[in-house]
């Protein structure tokens, strides 16, 4: 007795086994994760050969090493993953489905009394794990977009230090109206500083300045100026300076600027940070706060889109594999060609950024569920 056991799992830990995994969930999300799996990686590397074709020249223009250019495109390989996970799940599921269909499985699974949506139920679980792996890679991704940036000398060519003719709105509620500044010389010329007041007690006033100097312990020193308060509309108190510091005036030359970093370089919180900063220099936000949304929206979409697939996969028997990768491809194309319609339309100011973020996705829900319900089972 004790021989026959010998080396096997033991009953109750085979029971949880069958119980927590199926035979049959376990076959299928494992033939689903094959081609995730693939694709995931096989698409990166496509888009790495295609991209460094296109940009090899100026970056050996840059006298960049060898060395730099492989080690920062090594970098954005999650970055690649990220953006490509929707079509990752998509090929994953219609050539999972479309084999199961082609070879009569999911025939024989209804004849047992197995539904089709019960029988994708593996594939929708790990569509689902595959958006919880997008939000992951979306909060790890900064510091390795920031590095390959680095490598490429990609800050170099794209930021400045100088700014002019800008305004900017402090939390305070103060306006800073800023005829030229220089993050790296630390001054800024021709100021004019706006506070608006509620009357006689807490009057408006308003401080214009030829220049000012930033220093990081004792803050603005701001040159040659004059002051008006305005207690009302009928009187004006003017005062005229050679110097002064003052104390509300807190913000460094950098945050003045607010220079444009890319979204990839951020995550959603810091992002968001860095939007609120923009805003208040004057700075139109809205592409921005569509980037910062779509950090959420396209993991998400790899779960919607497993929606469409998983039904047009069905008929794939006709056609086969070409017609698997035919469906495939033109369902990525319209979704991308959603994205980036929308991605101008929210950018534009035409409708909320955060909304346009999500329009292809519950556009594609909402004929994934119809196309899912309709589906014979």
């Amino acid at each position: 007795m004790v021989e026959a056991f010998h080396g096997a799992v033991p009953p109750t830990e085979a029971r949880v086994r069958r119980r927590l995994l199926p035979p049959l969930d376990r076959y299928v999300f494992v033939e689903f994760l094959k081609v995730l799996v693939a694709t995931a990686f096989g698409f990166p590397l496509l888009v790495i050969i295609i991209d460094i074709s296109e940009k090899l020249d100026s970056y050996l223009a840059r006298q960049l090493p060898m060395r730099d250019i492989a080690l920062a495109y090594l970098y954005g390989v999650p970055d690649t993953m990220f953006l490509v996970l929707p079509a990752a799940v998509l090929f994953a599921t219609v050539f999972t489905i479309g084999g199961f269909t082609r070879h009569n499985e999911i025939t024989a699974a209804k004849a047992s009394g197995i539904s089709f949506h019960r029988l994708i139920a593996p594939i929708a679980l790990g569509a689902l794990a595959t958006t919880g792996v997008g939000l992951l890679l979306a909060e790890a991704l900064p510091p390795l977009n920031a590095r390959r940036l680095e490598l490429l000398q990609e800050k170099m060519f794209r930021n400045t230090d100088k700014r002019a003719n800008f305004a900017y709105a402090s939390e305070t509620g103060r306006v800073y109206k800023v005829g030229f500044a220089d993050v790296r010389e630390s001054r800024m010329e021709s100021v004019a500083i706006e506070r608006p007041g509620t009357g006689p007690e807490y009057p408006t006033y308003i401080l214009t300045v030829s220049s000012g100097t930033w220093d990081a312990e004792r803050g603005w020193l701001l040159r040659d100026g004059v002051l008006h308060i305005l207690p009302d509309s009928m009187s004006n108190v003017t005062v005229q300076f050679d110097s002064l510091r003052d104390a509300h005036l807190t913000e460094a030359p950098s945050n003045l600027m607010a220079n444009p970093k890319a979204p990839a370089e951020m995550g959603f919180g810091d992002l968001g940070r860095f939007i609120e900063a923009m805003e208040r220099s004057g700075t139109n936000v809205n592409k921005l706060r569509v980037e910062r949304m779509l950090k959420i929206a396209i993991p998400a979409t790899c779960f919607i889109i497993m929606l469409i697939g998983a039904p047009l996969a069905t008929s794939t028997q006709r056609g086969g594999t070409a017609y698997g990768i035919a469906i495939s491809l033109a369902t990525t194309v319209i979704f991308l060609l959603l994205l980036q319609l929308t991605q101008a339309i929210g950018a534009g100011g035409l409708i909320l950024p955060e909304l346009a973020a999500w329009i292809p996705g519950a556009i594609f829900a909402v004929v994934g569920s119809i196309l899912l319900y309709k589906v014979r089972t």
